[in-house]
């Protein structure tokens, strides 16, 4: 068996394949641009064990995060839209069903009917294994035997069409704009879509929220607007409706016409504005009033919490960082600190607030060892290499050093390392800068100051005094923190480097 045989050989027997070797490989290859667009659904379960090599799907299989499959679902959104529109429509005017919309809604459901065939052939993921089937039988089996195939059939014959072929006749009978609602059923597609976008970082949250709910505020004033007009069309006395008293004999008169009137009491109704010149007259037009107006009280209350929601969403850190700093004012009173150290916790703490995305620890403190250490690897070891004390040390050195640093921001006029207190940490600065100083006989002396890539505090570490120097920050300053204790582990079985460590700091 030759070399090709044996790769290809594992490839005819399986059934199943992992969806993370597809990710890597395609997100590589710029089928895939940013993993956060893709469904939960289709990322694995904790503990699920991956292949190393790159899995091809097989021939004529679509895997469903496929960037092109991604842009036809999107192309299908919206066909969906004019879907929604068009079908209450119809129902309502049944002439515009036969006339000049007929055409248009014949090539929508030819793309539907395209993407039936194609459903044929999309991978899914198995929700027991978290791998994705691409035998072509089981993608068809799964298919037919749910609810999808026989409601995605139905919501895409043309029944009106297929009745005209046979009987050679035109109808506008009202069971067609019923049959016609079936497409609605494909209404589901923007709810994945926005779900999809809700997820997907490259959108703002706020306005695909937003957007999503003006679309269902949108289809409802629609909806209720077309059933109106369908209640005075079937009603046996035109005269007796809520379109008939204002505009008489109003089904010769122009669709855009009423269709306005229509839309216009949805919304009058919707908003419980209410200004009495259009009402419901007979009885079936009250019953279908109260229903509406009961719907309208949730529609109205799901709206107006999630606009709440959004808008408090926007403002929680505001309200976080304001009891923050109302508490530091109480304690600050209570225990009657001096005006200078009040304004240096206030200081840090907005700062804290300002800085929070660039903090270290709430970055990283969720993510895995491994990953925390490349990233500070990324970020320091350039730092740490360069600076005085640790040239010439091993790369072991180096690497286990880098893994146990913490990152910090100090705003100005803040004391990192205070004199005379307990050795517990020694900083580098990253960026910013600091100055050294000493008090004497209760006078404050100027030492020096220090810049980037410059150590502080190694003093009282190394000789395990306690700190004979103030370090205090003259602008808003980044520095890494390195524990006393972690530094002496690491030390320890590292004579070598050790022995590098004490001639830089003695040179």
């Amino acid at each position: 068996m030759s070399a090709s045989e044996t790769t290809r050989s594992p490839m005819g027997l399986s059934e199943t394949r992992s969806p993370m070797p597809l990710l890597f490989r395609r997100h590589s290859s710029g089928e895939i641009r940013n993993l956060a667009s893709l469904s939960s659904s289709l990322l694995p379960a904790f503990g699920t064990v991956m292949g190393e090599s790159s899995v091809r799907l097989k021939r004529f299989v679509i895997a469903p995060y496929d960037r092109r499959y991604r842009l036809w679902q999107t192309f299908l959104v919206v066909l969906v839209v004019y879907s929604a529109w068009s079908s209450p429509f119809e129902l309502a005017f049944s002439k515009a069903s036969t006339g000049a919309l007929l055409p248009v809604d014949l090539v929508v459901d030819a793309f539907f009917a395209i993407d039936i065939i194609l459903t044929f052939f999309i991978a899914y993921l198995d929700k027991s294994t978290y791998l994705l089937v691409e035998e072509h039988k089981k993608i068809a089996f799964r298919y037919l035997t749910h609810l999808w195939f026989p409601m995605d059939v139905a919501s895409t014959l043309p029944f009106q069409t297929i009745y005209r072929i046979i009987s050679g006749k035109t109808s506008r009978a009202q069971v067609f704009g019923f049959l016609n609602l079936l497409r609605l059923w494909r209404l589901r597609r923007v709810s994945k879509f926005f779900s999809r976008l809700e997820k997907d970082t490259r959108f703002s949250y706020f306005w695909t929220r937003y957007c999503k709910l003006i679309c269902v505020t949108l289809f409802a004033v629609h909806s209720a607007g077309c059933f109106y007009y369908w209640l005075a069309t079937r009603y046996h006395n035109s005269d007796s409706t809520w379109l008939g008293v204002n505009i008489p004999d109003f089904k010769a008169r122009s669709i855009w016409l009423g269709y306005t009137y229509s839309m216009y009491w949805s919304i009058v109704t919707l908003t419980t504005v209410g200004y009495g010149d259009l009402h419901a007259v007979n009885t079936e037009e009250k019953i279908f009033t109260i229903f509406y107006m009961l719907f309208n009280i949730g529609l109205t209350a799901y709206l107006i919490g999630n606009m709440t929601n959004l808008i408090v969403h926007t403002a929680v850190r505001t309200f976080v960082m304001r009891d923050a700093i109302n508490e530091i004012l109480r304690y600050a009173k209570k225990n009657r600190l001096p005006e200078g150290l009040k304004e240096q916790m206030l200081a840090h703490l907005t700062l804290k607030f300002k800085t929070a995305e660039l903090q270290q620890e709430q970055v990283l403190e969720d993510l895995p060892k491994a990953i925390r250490s490349s990233i500070s690897q990324q970020l320091f070891r350039t730092t740490l290499e360069n600076t005085h004390l640790f040239k010439g040390v091993s790369d072991d050195f180096i690497v286990q050093l880098v893994s146990e640093i913490k990152a910090e921001y100090f705003p100005p006029k803040v004391d990192i390392v205070i004199q005379n207190e307990i050795p517990t940490d020694f900083y580098i600065l990253v960026s910013g800068a600091v100055d050294v100083v000493t008090y004497k006989n209760g006078m404050e002396q100027f030492l020096s100051k220090l810049g980037s890539q410059q150590m502080f505090g190694e003093i009282g570490v190394i000789f395990n005094i306690p700190q004979p120097f103030t370090v205090r920050t003259k602008r808003l300053s980044q520095v890494v923190r390195i524990s006393h204790h972690h530094f002496k582990q690491l030390v320890q079985p590292l004579q070598e480097d050790g022995k590098i460590i004490l001639t830089n700091f003695i040179q």
